[in-house]
């Protein structure tokens, strides 16, 4: 793997973080600026909707520059954004470092995995995908807790700090290590949006809406339910999420393995699988060891997806594959919306905390269905179209007019 791959890790490992650590510094933020805990959580509802806004927005903007400069002007407007949530005077200001932030994040892994798909020969293209994305799970497992305990140690403004100094390092080795590839010759904006006349593409990010939503439907609530009906310490819930994390990691270089050499396999196995563990959460939530192990088992199938749905964008986007690639890190966020949304709806229903895992495995189940119907589709598209004729010979055969 090219050492360009380690440059994209970098920067995905400082979005990752950034994302993910104000969740466990929202107290700390709350406090110093003097606002009740839900309106500080509009810090990570507005990463969120940046995220899918800022996707296609960024990526279109992009249309005109080439996409090694188009990543560094990115990790840019992360670094501004996270100094900005650093330095923050007031509430107001630090939700628009977020967004500000935010707008890099989708983009950001778009056109980096269409990148990191140029960077390798074709048989590797979703392995350099999961190498990308591998600094985003390591941010669970290190940057996320060291974030974390580093903002209720010292100051939430050392975290975000810090992340921007990720940035700087991210934006370097991006400068340093990625080529400066051409862009393909003839591809417009009219090109990129072609793409989603393309069912095919639609349909793998329905089922990245769908799978990934799965999992956020159970981890979105994870503290309640690991405290309230398996009985852990709220101090162990961090570790917890680390075990998440480990999974996260394991996951993502399985998915990007397996999924070069048969990519349709792997997410039925993935999806399938993530609809089976989730609905057994619901009975292994009872028992410490047996709810410590499906933690893992959610992580590890929930991003076995992530680099075969991926890839299959890229495939079915072919030619003008950076909108579509974009636009399905949106979906990642999308799903993780609607799936929190639709877990609140069933515990707010006096279902228990332990519901939401079968909300998850439902959205894991529909996807897996997609995925069927996606695969019939193109057997179907790519079958031969001809007229056979009884008793005529396989070699007198004549293809059926068009």
């Amino acid at each position: 793997m090219p050492l360009a791959l380690l440059a994209l890790a970098i920067g995905a490992f400082g979005i990752g973080t950034t994302e993910f650590v104000i969740m466990g510094l929202l107290p700390e933020v709350a406090g110093d600026f003097g606002v009740s805990i839900p309106t500080a959580g509009f810090l990570v509802t507005g990463y969120a909707l940046g995220v899918m806004f800022g996707a296609p927005l960024m990526t279109v903007l992009g249309t005109k520059v080439s996409r090694k400069r188009m990543l560094m002007l990115l990790m840019g407007l992360f670094i501004v954004g996270n100094l900005l949530s650093a330095l923050a005077p007031a509430f107001a200001v630090m939700l628009i470092g977020r967004v500000v932030a935010s707008l890099a994040h989708g983009a950001f892994f778009g056109i980096g995995s269409v990148v990191a798909a140029e960077l390798v020969a074709p048989d590797k293209k979703a392995g350099a995908i999961a190498m990308m994305f591998t600094g985003l799970t390591v941010a669970n497992v290190v940057g996320v807790p060291l974030g974390t305990l580093v903002g209720q140690s010292v100051g939430w403004r050392v975290t975000f700090g810090i992340v921007a100094g990720l940035g700087v390092l991210g934006l370097f080795g991006i400068a340093r290590l990625v080529p400066d590839l051409p862009k393909p010759e003839g591809v417009r904006l009219r090109h990129e949006v072609a793409a989603f006349k393309n069912v095919q593409v639609l349909l793998a990010m329905a089922m990245t809406v769908l799978g990934f939503g799965g999992v956020f439907a159970a981890i979105t609530y994870i503290a309640p339910m690991m405290t309230d009906v398996t009985g852990f310490a709220e101090g162990s819930v961090t570790w917890l999420l680390v075990l998440f994390g480990l999974g996260m990691v394991g996951g993502n270089l399985i998915g990007g393995s397996f999924a070069d050499r048969a990519l349709m396999p792997m997410l039925y196995v993935s999806l399938g699988g993530l609809a089976v563990v989730l609905a057994l959460f619901t009975l292994t939530a009872h028992n410490k060891i047996l709810a410590a192990v499906t933690i893992v088992l959610v992580g590890a199938l929930g991003f076995a997806t992530v680099p075969p749905l991926q890839k299959r964008v890229l495939d079915q986007a072919h030619g003008a594959p950076t909108l579509a690639s974009a636009m399905n890190i949106g979906a990642f966020n999308l799903g993780n919306a609607l799936a929190a949304w639709l877990g609140g709806l069933v515990i707010a229903g006096g279902l228990g905390y332990t519901a939401p895992n079968w909300v998850g495995a439902l959205l894991a189940a529909a996807a897996l269905g997609l995925a069927v119907l996606s695969a019939a589709l193109e057997r179907r598209d790519s079958a031969p179209s001809t007229v056979v004729a009884a008793g005529v010979p396989a070699e007198q055969r004549t293809p059926a007019p068009h």
